[in-house]
């Protein structure tokens, strides 16, 4: 993932009450049981292993995953840990909107005589609601870090640089090299 993914996801896991559990076989049987309904195949699937390996987990035959399928299991299990408050999180977010603090390079279409070099900024602004809840659905629809970048750049364009619509009208925002993110829900 990149910065804004991981930005998002973060602020979701600082929603949740219970602490992920830490032994893979535990992970994994979590994800049979509740993700995958029971299918050690499709649990496979998701982790891109053998159906073999997933049983073998389940039995407890398995110890330590290769450094592959432990990102994969990492990722899975954060995705699907929790899911009725990351749901809450989401739609309180689509209500009032997200508070975004970032350190990236911005760059913009400037007027004629100023300069329109891309430069870092560190911004703190509330995202509208409307802007929020499209930039949390790219994300649970598993949209790239270009897709994330460009609806965070369009919210920023239009909270900090458009001063929500009282100025610079026609204005387009660019984000690049983000340094930091961290979003509030």
């Amino acid at each position: 993932m990149g910065e804004i993914a991981d930005g998002i996801e973060a602020a979701l896991q600082a929603t949740q009450t219970r602490p992920v559990p830490r032994s893979p076989q535990v992970r994994v049987r979590y994800l049979v049981r509740t993700v995958d309904k029971g299918s050690t195949r499709a649990t496979a699937v998701r982790l891109g292993c053998s159906q073999r390996q997933v049983e073998r987990y389940l039995a407890g035959q398995a110890k330590r995953p290769t450094p592959r399928l432990a990102a994969a299991i990492e990722r899975e299990i954060r995705r699907a840990w929790q899911p009725r408050l990351r749901q809450r999180a989401v739609q309180r977010a689509a209500r009032a909107g997200i508070t975004v603090e970032t350190r990236a390079r911005f760059g913009f279409t400037a007027a004629g005589g100023s300069t329109d070099d891309p430069r870092m900024r560190r911004i703190t602004e509330q995202l509208p609601p409307g802007t929020a809840a499209q930039l949390l659905a790219a994300h649970q629809a598993g949209a790239d870090e270009q897709r994330l970048a460009r609806i965070l750049a369009d919210g920023l364009g239009h909270a900090y640089f458009r001063d929500r619509g009282r100025r610079a009208d026609g204005l387009d925002v660019e984000i690049s090299d983000v340094d930091y993110l961290n979003l509030e829900l």
